[in-house]
């Protein structure tokens, strides 16, 4: 995979500029072509640090002693306790995998303890709102023509450093279904995103999506189970989505990406929202649910 600075030498067209939000129509077609766009300049470095610094503050007044929740990105079946599942109506903390012993003691301080923080941030925090919900963004989702768009989820992930793990391969829409299939995420990247600190990789594309995840709402086992086979990807073709802070990623919901651990001495924090059409069905089987007096509402 060769990489000259931002862009790979054999993928052109990956990134663009946009000071309103809004997509050119060459835009558009990239992103439909590729399943992604890199935004570059869309936050400012003053922007960046107001998230780092709100999201600091949250992992601060974090009691890990209240919930000791693993996310693990690399066997989403395990994630099946309750603080996880009601995570889609509040902000919630979830600790990287190698930061717990087995006692439940922290290997390293909390403060780099956090895989990251999810999942109704875009709703319940100011700064975190501010962004989801900006006219900028609506000006995006307009662009790519989604009717009522909707923020469904969103995540604050650390990469935190030397133990911040792998995102293995997968379909934004495999863990998002509505009817029809209309989720797209946006991901900011808050730091400076290189190889060594695990950046984003993604495969060209928008292939049909392979697996759905469900969960039996709303009683039952609580099981998290995948609908469909397990596709293998050729992880050689993935591009290195290495770009500067403030850079915003646009990634199509059956686009196949992933990231791989962060194996250096640097974070890499980035914030992440996923939209779906407020025309399109909510799946009751999705993972994430809202309670009845905390509905969905549309930009």
């Amino acid at each position: 995979m060769s990489v000259e600075g931002n862009r790979p030498r054999d993928l052109e067209g990956w990134s663009a500029a946009s000071t309103s939000g809004a997509l050119s129509q060459s835009d558009v077609r990239e992103f439909q072509r590729l399943g992604f766009l890199a935004l570059t300049g869309w936050c400012t470095d003053d922007e960046c640090a107001a998230m780092r610094n709100r999201a600091s503050a949250i992992v601060r007044d974090f009691d890990p002693a209240s919930h000791a929740s693993v996310f693990s990105t690399t066997d989403q079946t395990r994630t099946t306790d309750e603080y996880f599942l009601a995570s889609g109506n509040g902000v919630s903390c979830f600790f990287e995998e190698k930061a717990l012993r087995a006692d439940g003691t922290l290997t390293v301080e909390k403060e780099v303890a956090i895989n990251k923080i999810g999942h109704a941030m875009h709703d319940l925090d100011d700064v975190f709102r501010a962004f989801s919900r900006s006219d900028k963004v609506k000006r995006l989702m307009e662009s790519l023509s989604m009717s009522k768009p909707t923020p469904v989820q969103s995540m604050y992930i650390f990469k935190q450093p030397s133990i911040g793990g792998e995102v293995v391969p997968h379909q934004d829409s495999t863990f998002l279904n509505t009817s029809p299939a209309t989720c797209i995420g946006i991901w900011l990247a808050l730091e400076d995103c290189t190889v060594e600190n695990g950046c984003l990789f993604a495969l060209p594309g928008t292939p049909p999506v392979a697996r759905v995840m469900t969960v039996d709402y709303p009683g039952g086992s609580r099981k998290i189970e995948f609908i469909g086979a397990n596709p293998t990807h050729d992880l050689d073709a993935a591009h290195a989505l290495e770009v500067p802070a403030g850079t915003l990623v646009l990634l199509h919901g059956a686009n196949v990406h992933f990231s791989r651990a962060n194996t250096s001495a640097k974070s890499r924090h980035a914030y992440s929202v996923h939209f779906v059409s407020g025309d399109a069905a909510w799946k009751p089987t999705n993972w994430l649910q809202r309670s009845n007096d905390f509905p969905f509402t549309p930009l």
